[in-house]
């Protein structure tokens, strides 16, 4: 008598042991058998997957609907999520990779106030660009005090060299709504640009957000 994959122990089971231990784990045999969901009398859904790959992966992502019909157990839905999964693996192999998106200063300003202005402490962050100016991450590096993010040059080189970025923009909200820089702001930006240009990183802009406007140091001519 064929056992059922429900008579089967716990890890032994594609499905549970797929949502534990990961897709990776699995054999091809119960990869096919979980998108099949049951077997037939007779077979379990992992034997009649087996049966499917006798002749590999490659034979039977080439089968057409067609095919299937033939197949004793194997009715229109079981058919439909076999094919459904090989197209989508195609399309994902043949799938342009995701580009990232270009630094606009005034999108990124505008994103910036509407994401920071509610905040009571200073924040400062970076995006780090590439050599074609597309944003690879934006990232959070410091959160400071009410009135003060006291962080290291050394904090923001260090993070653009784990991005590999060719550029950087920093950017810092004033809790108090006025995004005009402060004396020392200036001076971190001013010894910020220089330590970036030591290791062949631009500081591209430095941007300063408040309640409902940002102050953009590149803009302004500050840098």
């Amino acid at each position: 008598m064929t056992e059922s994959i429900a008579d089967l122990p716990l890890d032994d089971r594609p499905r549970e042991r797929l949502l534990s231990h990961g897709a990776e784990t699995l054999s091809d045999a119960e990869l096919i058998a979980i998108l099949l969901g049951s077997g037939v009398r007779g077979k379990n859904a992992i034997q009649l997957a087996r049966e499917l790959l006798q002749d590999g992966f490659s034979a039977l992502q080439r089968r057409e609907a067609s095919h299937f019909a033939k197949l004793k157990g194997i009715g229109p839905a079981k058919a439909s999520r076999i094919l459904a999964a090989f197209e989508v693996a195609r399309r994902l192999a043949s799938a342009e990779p995701d580009q990232p998106p270009p630094f606009d200063p005034e999108t990124f300003g505008r994103t910036l106030v509407t994401t920071y202005s509610h905040h009571v402490q200073e924040r400062l962050g970076a995006a780090f660009l590439d050599s074609r100016r597309r944003i690879l991450r934006q990232r959070e590096i410091y959160i400071g005090t009410i009135n003060h993010a006291a962080v290291s040059t050394r904090d923001v080189v260090r993070a653009a060299l784990e991005e590999n970025a060719c550029a950087v923009v920093l950017y810092h909200n004033h809790p108090s709504g006025d995004p005009s820089p402060s004396a020392e702001d200036l001076m971190f930006t001013r010894k910020m640009d220089e330590s970036l240009r030591l290791c062949d990183i631009e500081l591209a802009d430095h941007i300063v957000i408040g309640a409902h406007r940002y102050y953009s140091m590149r803009e302004k001519g500050v840098l």
